[in-house]
């Protein structure tokens, strides 16, 4: 834990958990219930029941309370302190005796962590391995945590070139602020981000339609999602077939995708492990 807070002091790491803890203040049973279909939907299940469910970088445990929600047994971590605080007090809130959902502070980076946890029917890892650091040994590591035939479900930032090289610099100056100081590189940019979309769903003739329909993106929160981004620091991005080819590798089939068309945001994919050893 002393690591991760030296990190966000030196402007090294951005407190994700931080923001999580105010999403926790907006959480509500509409912003579940989106969550859990969204995983219903990208993995093509209609319950966990029987299976296993790892929450790698649980974050507010929004994801995970879903999984147990679909009757899943659970495990979740994250190295940030906060964000493991976050997820306990979701299961105080909605599960507080329940024995099948387990929660550990840890790191994807931490090969004796990751050894000690075992493997997983499913594993989920939505827009968090691309904050480790090392974005590359952190995907290594997650491949040893799922079961033959298991399913592995993540999120990784689109790598738009020039466009992310931008951002990078954005997110590198806004971890080095002084606190009372983000809100110069945040409010400018929220402002300038969703002035533009509301003249869009304007032009269309839908007004405020994004804002009013973005429970819809797996029960987020349209505030908490830009702090995320535009603070999400370490950053890295990788193109879709980069992840395919990772994968393919490593006996990984891909059978969802969903890209977010060449733009900003995550790719999202789920991949189904062999259940055949290579000899």
């Amino acid at each position: 834990m002393n690591e991760h807070f030296r990190e966000v002091a030196d402007g090294e790491r951005f407190e994700f958990g931080k923001n999580w803890s105010h999403f926790l203040s907006v959480l509500n049973d509409r912003r579940i219930e989106e969550a859990i279909k969204s995983l219903q939907h990208m993995l093509n299940l209609d319950s966990f029941q029987g299976k296993t469910f790892l929450d790698v970088g649980s974050g507010s445990g929004l994801f995970s309370l879903s999984a147990r929600k679909l009757g899943a047994t659970v495990h979740s971590f994250d190295y940030d302190p906060q964000s493991v605080a976050c997820t306990a007090e979701l299961k105080r809130r909605y599960s507080p005796t329940d024995s099948f959902w387990k929660i550990y502070h840890g790191s994807i980076l931490d090969e004796s962590f990751v050894n000690s946890l075992g493997k997983f029917d499913i594993v989920y890892s939505w827009g968090v391995l691309h904050h480790t650091g090392s974005m590359w040994e952190a995907l290594q590591n997650v491949t040893q945590l799922i079961e033959g035939g298991g399913l592995l479900f993540i999120a990784i930032y689109n790598d738009q070139g020039l466009a992310s090289r931008f951002w990078t610099a954005v997110k590198y100056f806004h971890s080095r602020l002084p606190k009372g100081l983000k809100f110069l590189v945040i409010w400018p940019l929220f402002l300038t981000f969703w002035t533009l979309i509301f003249l869009r769903d304007i032009f269309r003739g839908k007004l405020f339609y994004t804002w009013k329909t973005y429970n819809n993106r797996r029960g987020m929160s349209p505030w908490h999602d830009f702090v995320d981004w535009v603070g999400g620091y370490p950053f890295e991005v990788a193109k879709p077939e980069a992840i395919f080819d990772f994968f393919r590798n490593r006996d990984f089939q891909l059978i969802r995708l969903k890209t977010c068309g060449g733009r900003l945001g995550c790719n999202e994919f789920v991949f189904k492990k062999s259940t055949e050893k290579k000899i």
